[in-house]
């Protein structure tokens, strides 16, 4: 007959509890790391991605020409302080309008028209997510939310901002060549609706890995590169020059700071068409 010792379920309960807890030590930080990881639907902004993948973060060494210092803005950094920006010698804006066909910017107004109030040249961009519905989709939209283009010498043309994918694969589930075919869908639409060639956005691994390096939209779209370091590098397939270049996360007043590759009459003329 075995013989029974007080306090032997207790401890063999107390061990597996103990288990339990250890097990669950494990798996609880990496699901909620998981969680963090992924960001809410609408958040995303210019260069999300960029700092990780196409550069570190630096100043640009002097520029051989004449460039104008720009930023751009999302929600994220609420009502912008836009006469400090102008008086440190930010002469252009551009502030995100839209996201896919599901979000607008809540302080998208503030942001477009608090920069042109003060003297700046604005424009607005969409942060594309090609996985959630068509380019035209998202190019009528962007322009039915404040996208579009006024030929008043200080609105520029709407910017495509195509890169990372902040809420899953990188390149939204798409081949190559599915990607070329929605972003030409986006930007045959745009132009449709506004008379204007969109701006282009996005880093070269991104555009290398996403769209094959593809090359032919460089003739009519202008080019912004996104890239955090003392220089552009090497730019995508087919375009010789960049128009606008994103080198910071970390500037002045807000963030985002850009180079115009020329002088203000130069953003003055990409204004007027």
């Amino acid at each position: 007959m075995p013989v029974h010792r007080p306090g032997t379920t207790r401890r063999r309960r107390t061990a597996l509890f103990v288990t339990l807890l250890a097990t669950l030590s494990l798996t609880l930080p990496l699901t909620s790391a998981r969680a963090a990881t992924t960001p809410a639907r609408g958040s995303a902004f210019m260069g999300m991605g960029v700092l990780a993948h196409d550069g570190r973060n630096g100043m640009p060494r002097t520029a051989d020409a004449t460039q104008t210092e720009g930023v751009d803005v999302a929600s994220y950094q609420g009502d912008v302080a836009w006469s400090t920006l102008w008086n440190s010698g930010v002469k252009w804006a551009y502030a995100k309008a839209t996201e896919g066909t599901y979000y607008t910017n809540p302080y998208f107004a503030q942001q477009y028209n608090g920069s042109y109030d003060v003297g700046m040249i604005r424009g607005a961009y969409h942060f594309a997510t090609p996985d959630t519905t068509s380019g035209a989709a998202q190019a009528n939209y962007f322009v039915d939310h404040g996208g579009g283009w006024s030929r008043d010498g200080r609105t520029l043309p709407g910017v495509l901002d195509i890169e990372w994918n902040p809420y899953g694969a990188a390149c939204y589930g798409k081949t190559a060549a599915a990607m070329v075919s929605w972003i030409a869908d986006f930007l045959n639409t745009y132009k449709a609706r506004t008379g204007r060639d969109a701006v282009i956005y996005t880093a070269t691994s991104w555009w290398t890995q996403c769209t094959g390096n593809y090359g032919g939209f460089a003739s009519a779209n202008p080019l912004w590169i996104a890239r955090y370091a003392a220089d552009v590098g090497t730019l995508p397939a087919g375009w010789g020059y960049y128009t606008m270049w994103q080198y910071t996360s970390t500037g002045p007043t807000v963030g985002d700071h850009d180079k115009f590759n020329g002088a203000l009459d130069r953003v003055q003329a990409l204004a007027n068409g």
